[in-house]
């Protein structure tokens, strides 16, 4: 009898055994061993600019087992999910889960992005032909024109806050008093005052590119597959919305060796900001066109140490007519701005008069350009009643200052009527902090600061949604020139 109770209590047993081994799995205290086992990723949200970037992987993990749900871009993702993998453009609530185990890795939720209206343009405004890209001064009535690229590197890079400037420049003879007109404009600032780069002047022979013995140092080559612009080791080439930007040279920093290998690449479409032909402001003597918020990413190299860059980037190709003599022209402030929110703006301004005095109030800017994107450049807020002032400046020559503080003011113009009723106002400061301060010494003198700048501020306006206040902290780059 007792023999039998013992048979009994181990079938109970083992009963109790599987029933409480199924509970446990089902509960999940027991693993499927039929399944992997689930990897510790780890996410940091970047609400500001709709990110979300991999911190932390435990093991080797492929994408394709990541099962990720809302609305994102993903384009930029490898095979692999590796520390420092964005997924970008976020909006509302992103859950990402395991595949194999169906387990959440995590759930973020994204605010509202805000955007401005947008300004009213035609369809020319914003088209760029391989002609637009390529050379004008080789026509008899255009004598200056310029290739700008700039850039604000990224947080998550090697050289994170610092900013870039490199401007291939085809100068009018009288500029800066027949000496030495095709220059490389090259700066690299860093957030801590670290600077490199310079100005490489060369001379240009006096038949130009027509001379039998030497060619100028700027040479250009273009068609319908794009163009190259040389100057000596450094150029840059290609054809919207794509450009390969490498600088290279013994001068382009006396004290430095400096090498830049960027890769541009603009995600919409350009914007024309000056052109006085109807149809093709390629033919124009005077035009000027910028595309914002390009995506910029390559390699800086400063005495032999490699750097890994990337960051947001403005490129602008601007030409002149003779007709525009030195002497209308007394100073430029030029800026572009990559702000925290994910924001650019762009901003100019071209002074008639002698900059004389240290600070000033604007009276006319009817040569004055702001632009603001907030969705990188496919949408555009342009303001064209602008009042600029002048807060602080040094002093390079016995009667020309250079402003090292600016506050800018812009609102709709009366003629913006669409853009008016929302009562946009964009109010910013900008503080030259980082430059290279080359200057012409003659007898009335140039003078200019290139470099990087800080930028803060606000910008408001009401729509449907209600009353907007968007704070603008962000770093520029900055080109002042005062003659």
């Amino acid at each position: 009898m007792s023999l039998k109770l013992r048979k009994i209590d181990a079938v109970i047993i083992v009963i109790l055994l599987i029933i409480a081994g199924v509970v446990l799995f089902r509960t999940g205290y027991v693993k499927d061993p039929r399944k992997p086992d689930t990897p510790e990723i780890h996410f940091v949200q970047d609400d500001t600019n709709k990110i979300l970037r991999v911190d932390y992987v435990s093991t080797e993990v492929y994408w394709k087992d990541i099962y990720i749900e809302g609305e994102y871009d993903s384009s930029g993702l490898g095979e692999k999910v590796v520390e420092g993998n964005e997924i970008t453009r976020c909006e509302g609530t992103i859950v990402i889960k395991f595949k194999p185990t169906q387990d959440i890795l995590g759930s973020w939720t994204f605010t509202p992005k805000e955007e401005l209206p947008e300004g009213v343009f035609s369809s020319k405004d914003r088209v760029v032909t391989p002609a637009d890209e390529g050379d004008h001064y080789n026509k008899l009535l255009v004598n200056r024109e310029w290739w700008y690229y700039t850039a604000v590197f990224s947080k998550n890079c090697e050289l994170p806050g610092w900013t870039v400037i490199v401007s291939f420049n085809h100068m009018s003879r009288n500029d800066l008093f027949w000496s030495k007109p095709d220059l490389l404009f090259v700066t690299l600032m860093s957030p801590d005052g670290k600077k490199y780069g310079g100005v490489v002047e060369r001379e240009r022979p006096i038949l130009g590119d027509y001379g039998i013995f030497k060619k100028p140092a700027l040479q250009i080559t273009s068609s319908e597959e794009g163009f190259r612009v040389e100057f000596e080791k450094s150029y840059v080439q290609g054809l919207s919305p794509s450009w390969r930007v490498h600088i290279e040279g013994d001068d382009i920093d006396i004290n430095h060796q400096i090498e830049m290998d960027l890769q541009f690449f603009a995600p919409s479409s350009p914007l024309w900001t000056y052109g006085f032909r109807p149809i093709e402001n390629s033919k124009s003597n005077i035009a000027s066109y910028v595309f914002l918020s390009c995506e910029v990413e390559g390699e800086v190299k400063i005495d032999g140490l490699s750097y890994s860059v990337k960051g947001v980037g403005h490129h602008e190709h601007t030409w002149t007519s003779v007709l525009i003599t030195k002497g209308l022209i007394h100073g430029w402030d030029w800026c572009q701005i990559t702000l925290e929110n994910g924001w650019n703006i762009y901003y100019s301004n071209y002074y008639l008069l002698p900059q004389i005095s240290a600070t000033k109030e604007s009276i006319i800017n009817s040569l004055s350009t702001i632009l603001i994107t907030s969705d990188n450049g496919n949408k555009i807020t342009n303001l064209e009643n602008v009042d600029v002032s002048i807060i602080n400046s040094d002093k390079l020559f016995l009667l020309l200052n250079i402003p090292i503080e600016t506050q800018v003011t812009a609102v709709p113009s009366n003629t913006q009527i669409i853009l008016k009723s929302y009562n946009i106002k964009l109010n910013i400061n900008i503080k030259t902090e980082n430059t290279i301060d080359p200057d012409w010494k003659t007898l009335t003198g140039v003078g200019m600061k290139i470099g990087r700048s800080t930028v803060t501020g606000n910008i408001i306006w009401n729509d449907e949604d209600g009353d907007h206040d968007v704070e603008i902290d962000g770093i520029g780059t900055i080109w002042n020139m005062r003659h």
